[in-house]
Parts: structure tokens; sequence; C-alpha cells
């Protein structure tokens, strides 16, 4: 056993936990007193201070651990904080002032906060020691999930709350099958009435999650690995992978084993003090007045008090929170608060638009809010809330009150946005903890005027990004005339005060054919570059001049220049290009053979419908690819990925269009396209859209006339309808118009901006006066296209020839 005792004249302080509530109360205490303590922070996980909400968007791939950091290692270093990573406390001497990590090592405190925090509840069922049992509480859960996931199958979730409908909505986006089991009637029946959790279901169901309701886990099935469940009543179901999403139970056995009072959860009193009056205690490790919290609101409302007495102030209490809930899936808004099932001595208003999938309820007791549940449009949460937690008489305006405050009328406060008739401690940003007050206070003091300076100084709207439009109408409202909501130039990077556009109309007028030639001559800060600036100009280069550009690899992303996409282990996997999905005997025994041969671990198909060899090492790609011979499927880079079709006319008897050759059309005409990001088409016979055309950044829709051709659609993280461009005859005006609009795309788009985006930004009116309504800058789009594509060579069938260095080393800092 070693010891880190130090010597300095300033107490101690000492926090176990390293998560969000722990690293929130030393954030609040260096606010108040910065110079107080010195402080030491353990936490059991590798990894920095992070977003525990957004596990969801890391496990669906839509975002990566980096992006989710809320506090990085510079930042504790640059605060005098000693951090210690991956080293758990096992023990808490009160009678030394000491704590003892795993490693054996002590350190003295003249103050501790425990942040504990909670983890998953195992259901005691038969079976739950098995392999391929898996709980989602930490970012080790995610990555275990993720390794889970590559294999495919069946993926069941136990348990219909709030972490089992995200942890089923990220492995459906991993690709696997996905059921979840809930015992009651209804899915998040904690958060949810019955009406909306059909809506809810429906919406998950949509996105391909079955639901077993109203069903009892009585056994998992397996030896070794788990193969199913069997449920009470004698049924069975198959799985590969099984998650518990069951609840939660406070980690208590630290202070337990210390001899501090424990129930539920570790007992404080309003100052967040223990029995120990030396030792604090917050987040959901802790129990105050009987009550146990699970959300990040109280458990920000906890360190801010815990802070408060910690810097020697003693002038804030705790006395619970009032909470609300949102629901971190992509694309389906949730907002639920209080009591929100109501009763026979409550009232209800209620709105339901079944079409649009809305439903609205606010319950009301003597014209006060004691609860609320908002499903499809979450727009009034924050307003709604703070109704309930200030208790405000609603009589006035109580007829209206499920459409806002921009419905009042004269006796509400018409002309004034919603943000602004909010109270200084009203939550604006629940993923951080924000409230209105901090946020008004430095726009303020600190000068901010746009969102992004918002983002940096508070951290409002940086997570999830639902509070976007409440910070901009705060913004709005505090600037007043100064505000302007119209984007200012941003520069590509630090290395130039050129923005994306003022650097492509250079790269024109200039006639900058190379990257060290746009580097040299428009006098870059950092002559090499840097991992954001190099793929950009290497794209608006090539995009500029098609014929002259040079294109340079080491100004690629990796899997560009491999030409294949490199997986967590350090292999690769191989996509060849599968027309439309249409494939031949002959075709499926050539990548069998070749799979076969080089004993690739894994063959799957792909969402896009074509086959995916993966585990493939990097040396062998040049022989895989020599052996397929096929074309490129361009899976790995920022360029046409697929066009997915279904059978259409040929077949299917509800078809009306042949949409399996107009998808082969499509994607023989566009493949080798380079883009600012990845693209995707989709062709759908009819309009049953089997092929999930309306979310496709092209998407075409077969109808008795012609087509309906879609653009803009997103189907990631934040899920985005496309809009209706067009209607169409025949198949040669669907190609010229989605040449035409991939074309604008590619010449208009900031580098790594998707579609999606990008037809908001500039309007669908301008896309459509400019090629629909326009045929001669619609036809001049098209050519420009099909000449930049037949400058383009298959880069697998070069790098067999030897005439591309797949093993070049590359430049340092290139983010994979």
């Amino acid at each position: 056993m070693h010891s880190l005792t130090t010597v300095s004249p300033k107490p101690r302080l000492v926090v176990v936990g390293n998560g969000m509530a722990g690293i929130r109360a030393v954030e609040e205490l260096l606010k108040m007193a910065p110079d107080l303590y010195d402080i030491s922070v353990f936490g059991a996980e590798p990894h920095p201070n992070y977003n525990r909400i957004l596990l969801t968007p890391v496990l669906a791939g839509e975002m990566s651990l980096e992006e989710t950091i809320l506090n990085p290692l510079d930042w504790y270093a640059e605060h005098g904080i000693q951090l210690y990573t991956g080293n758990p406390v096992t023990q808490i001497d009160r009678v030394k002032r000491q704590i003892v990590t795993a490693d054996g090592t002590t350190t003295p405190y003249d103050r501790l906060l425990l942040a504990t925090g909670a983890a998953a509840a195992i259901a005691p069922v038969p079976g739950n020691h098995l392999s391929g049992v898996l709980s989602y509480r930490d970012m080790a859960d995610v990555e275990a999930l993720t390794r889970s996931s590559a294999l495919g199958g069946q993926a069941v979730v136990i348990g219909g709350g709030l972490l089992g409908l995200e942890v089923a909505h990220g492995l459906r986006a991993r690709g696997m099958e996905v059921t979840v089991i809930h015992r009651r009637a209804w899915p998040l029946d904690k958060q949810l009435d019955q009406r909306g959790g059909v809506l809810l279901q429906k919406a998950m169901e949509a996105r391909g999650v079955r639901f077993l309701l109203g069903k009892e886990t009585a056994e998992i099935l397996g030896t070794q690995h788990v193969t199913g469940l069997r449920f009470t009543d004698g049924s069975e179901i198959p799985a590969d992978v099984l998650v518990m999403t069951i609840g939660i139970k406070p980690r208590i056995e630290l202070a337990q084993a210390a001899g501090l009072q424990c129930e539920t959860g570790i007992l404080v009193n309003d100052t967040l003090q223990t029995y120990d009056p030396r030792i604090y205690a917050v987040g959901e490790c802790v129990q105050h007045r009987g009550q146990t919290y699970g959300l990040v609101a109280p458990l920000f409302e906890q360190a801010k008090v815990a802070a408060n007495h910690l810097a020697e102030y003693g002038r804030m209490l705790y006395q619970g929170s009032v909470t609300s809930t949102k629901l971190k899936v992509t694309g389906i808004e949730l907002f639920s608060a209080g009591n929100f099932m109501g009763g026979e001595d409550y009232e209800e208003v209620t709105l339901l638009d079944g079409s649009q999938g809305v439903y609205k309820k606010v319950i009301l007791q003597e014209n006060k809010v004691v609860g609320g549940l908002l499903y499809g449009d979450t727009s009034i949460g924050p307003w709604l809330f703070q109704l309930m937690r200030d208790g405000t008489d609603v009589s006035a305006f109580r007829d209206n009150i499920v459409f806002g405050e921009t419905h009042l009328g004269d006796s509400g406060h018409a002309g004034e946005n919603q943000a602004s008739r909010l109270p200084d401690n009203a939550e604006i940003c629940g993923c951080n903890g924000i409230a209105k007050g901090s946020i008004v206070k430095a726009i303020r003091e600190q000068g901010l005027f746009t969102l992004d300076d918002v983002r940096k100084c508070t951290k409002a709207s940086a997570s999830c990004g639902s509070c976007t439009g409440l910070v901009e109408q705060l913004l709005a409202s505090t600037l007043g005339g100064f505000y302007d909501s119209t984007p200012k130039k941003k520069a590509l990077c630090a290395c130039t005060d050129l923005s994306h556009q003022e650097l492509r109309d250079a790269i024109i007028a200039e006639k900058l054919f190379s990257v060290r030639q746009v580097f040299d001559y428009l006098d870059w800060r950092h002559p090499g570059g840097c991992s954001t600036c190099r793929p950009a100009v290497n794209y608006y280069v090539r995009t500029a001049w098609p014929a002259h550009g040079l294109d340079d690899p080491q100004s690629r992303f990796i899997n560009e220049r491999a030409h294949a996409n490199i997986q967590k282990d350090g292999t690769y996997s191989v996509i060849p290009r599968i027309y439309g999905g249409v494939t031949s005997p002959a075709e499926l025994k050539r990548i069998a053979e070749v799979a076969e041969r080089h004993h690739v671990p894994m063959v799957k198909f792909t969402g896009g419908q074509r086959l995916d060899l993966l585990g493939v090492k990097k040396e062998a790609l040049p022989q895989i690819w020599a052996e397929l011979d096929m074309p490129s499927g361009h899976a790995y880079g920022k360029a046409l990925r697929t066009v997915k079709s279904c059978v259409g006319s040929e077949f299917c008897r509800f078809g009306v269009q042949d949409s399996t050759r107009l998808a082969i059309e499509l994607e023989k005409s566009l493949e080798r396209m380079w883009a600012p990001h990845k693209v995707k088409l989709a062709a759908s016979g009819c309009p049953r859209n089997c092929a999930e055309s309306t979310i496709k950044d092209v998407g075409v829709i077969g109808v008795d006339s012609g087509w309906e051709i879609y653009v803009g659609g997103n189907g990631g993280m934040k899920v985005r309808a496309a809009d209706l461009l067009c209607k169409v005859k025949t198949h040669a005006e669907v190609l010229e118009m989605a040449k035409a609009f991939l074309q604008m795309y590619r010449e208009d788009a900031q580098y790594l901006e998707r579609t999606a985006p990008w037809v908001e930004r500039i309007g669908l009116e301008q896309i459509k006066a400019t090629i629909v309504d326009d045929a001669n800058t619609r036809k001049a789009l098209a050519e420009r296209l099909d000449f930049a594509l037949s400058q383009e060579k298959d880069p697998w069938k070069e790098a067999v020839s030897g005439r591309l260095d797949i093993h070049a080393a590359p430049m340092r800092r290139i983010p994979v």
C-alpha cells in the first residue's frame, strides 16, 4: 500500500466518481471558490467525464465516444485537479480520513464527495449469468453491445422503459433484429398513458423494433451463451444477445462498508451531507427524503447545493426535485412530467391528432398544472413544466393550454417568444441542467452573439440539440436588434480565415489544381494543413477541376486511402458493388469462394442490399479485389453508396413501375461519384415505398403516371423525411433530375454536409427554381456531373495494377 499524501496548505477534497453528478459539483465549486481545495477525482472507468445521456447515439453508430466528452483531460489539468481513471475506490477509512483504491493507493481527505452512481439491475432468473447477457449503463456496456451486434442475429431487450427503448433503437441501427419484452400492456408505462404508449409503439415498430407485451421471463436459455428466453406462459423466443434494462440500483456498497447510513441509497440531508458531516453525496447513489433520482436534472440540482456547502457558503438547501422525462430516440419526441395519468379528482385537457402522431395531455387540479404528457410535439414542454413547478393559476388560458403561449391571445403574452416568458430558474437544457438565467447571464456578461458562442460557454444545446430553438429564442429576446439569426461567416478551420465558399471560389479563380498549391498560394498558417482542412481542400480541388485536379491520397481519410472500411480491430470490410441489389448465382458463388479461400470471418448482407466481407487484413485487400473482379462499392467513402430497390413491377403484384431496372440505371450512371458526404439513393415501385425512398438523399417512388422524386431525406441520427422535388414520366427524366440535383449539391454544399441539412440551409424552392424550372441549367449540371464521372477510375483496379499504394503511410491526426 502506498500513499498519495502531499504537503499542501489547502484542505483536500476527494471525489469518488468521475461521472456527470460528481464533476458537475466540482464545476459549481470552482465557480464559487476556485482556490479553496486541492481536488482529487477517482473514476472506475478509463475515460474522462462523458455525457452518459448520449450512450444511445454512440451505440447506434451516430456519434463517437470523443463527441460525448464533457470535460477533456486538459480541463482537469487546467484546474489543478488530479484525475485517476480506471482505479476504483475500494475502501473509506473514516477514522484516518482516507480512501483506498483497488491498487492499494491511499489518499487522505478533509472533505469527501461520494458520486458512485448506480448499477444496472439484473433480473433474478435462471441463466442470467450466461455469456451474451448484458446490461446498458456505461461506455463499457456500449462497447460490449457494439461487438455483439457486429455478429448480427436476434437481440432481445427485457424492459420497455426509457433505457430499453434507447438500446433497442441503437441495436436496430446496428442491423440486428430487435424484440422488446415488457411486462405491462404498453411500453414506457411509467412515462406514458396507454394512448401515448400506443403511438410510441407504432413509431418504434416503424423503425423495425418488435414488441412482446404482457410477458414475464421465467428462464434464460443456453448452456454457455444465451440462445433464447422462456416465458411464464411456456412460450419461447430465440436470442443471440440479451440486454437487461429493468431498472437501476444505487451503488451504496462502499458507503455501507464505511458505516454510513443507507437504505435504498446513501441517506443525505438537505445540504447533501451524510451522517458523517465531512462526507457529502450526490447523484443516483443518494436517497433524500425517501426518494432516489435517475434523471440528470435532479442530480445537477443536488450538485449545486453540495458545492455551495463545500464552498462554505451554506446558503442553499435541496428540498427534492420535480422531474420531467425525455426519450433519446432519434426522430421520436416525448415529454412527460408529474401526474400525467390523472384520476377522478383531476381534470384533463387533451389534444389528439392521430394522423400527425401528436398527442398532448395536461392534468389540472384546482386550475393548476399537476402533470403533463406530450408526444410528437414537445415544444411547450419547458413552459408547461414551469407552470407545474410554480403552481401557476391557469384559469385564464385553460382552454388553450395545449397550444402553448403563442396561442394565448390577449389573456396571455402574444408577440413574445416562449423562452422569454420563462422564469430564470426554468431549465432550458435538460442534458446539462442549464437554466434560463444562466444562459441569459452568459449572453449579457460574456458578450455572446451566436448559438455556437452559447454552446461553448454554457454547454446549453451542445448535447442532443432538442433545446436549440429555446436557446435561439433567448438570444433573440436578450440581444433584441443586435441578434442576427443569419449564419455568420465561419472559417474552414484554424489554418485559414477563408470560409468554405471563399475557398472554393479561390480554387476556381486562381486555377489551383492541388492541395499543395492551395496551401502555398493562399498562405495557409500551417504548411501541412490539419485533419479538418486537408480532406476538404482535396475534395474542393477535385470537384472544381475534375480533369486537371490532382487527388492527394494522403489528404483522404484512412477508409478512402485503403478503399475499404477499417474496423475497430484494425481489419477491413470489403463491399463490392451489386447494382440495385440484384445479383446472380455466378456472382454469389465467386464472392463465396473468395471469402472461403481467404478465411473471411464474416459475410453479411448490408442495409443497402449488398454483401460485406468483414475481418480482412490490409495486406490481403489487393488479392481479394483481384479475385472478386467486381467494381468497388465505395461503402468506405464520401461517395455514392447504394441505390436500394424493391422488386417493382417485374414480380410484385402491387408494383406499378420497374423500380429494379431504374435503380440499376441510376447506380451505373452515378457510380464512382465523390460527394461532400455519403450519398444513398432508393427506388420504390409503388407508394408502399418498400425501399424507404423517403429517407434517402434521392428517393424515387413509382406511381401510375410515372415517378415522384424526393430529395434531402436522412435515416440516421436525425431522421428527416425527404421533400417532394417533382414528378416525371420517364427513366431518362429521373436520371437527368437526379444528376442535376447531385451536381448542385456537389458544387454548393460544404464538405461533410449531408443533403438533408444542405436542403434545409439553401431551401427547397431555390433547388426547384434551379433544376426543375430551368431546363438549361438542369441539363448543364447533369453534363458537368457526367464529365466529372468520366474522369474517375475504379480504385480497386488501380490498386490491383499497382498504380495505387494502399500501404502509404498516413498523415498524422487524420481521424478514422
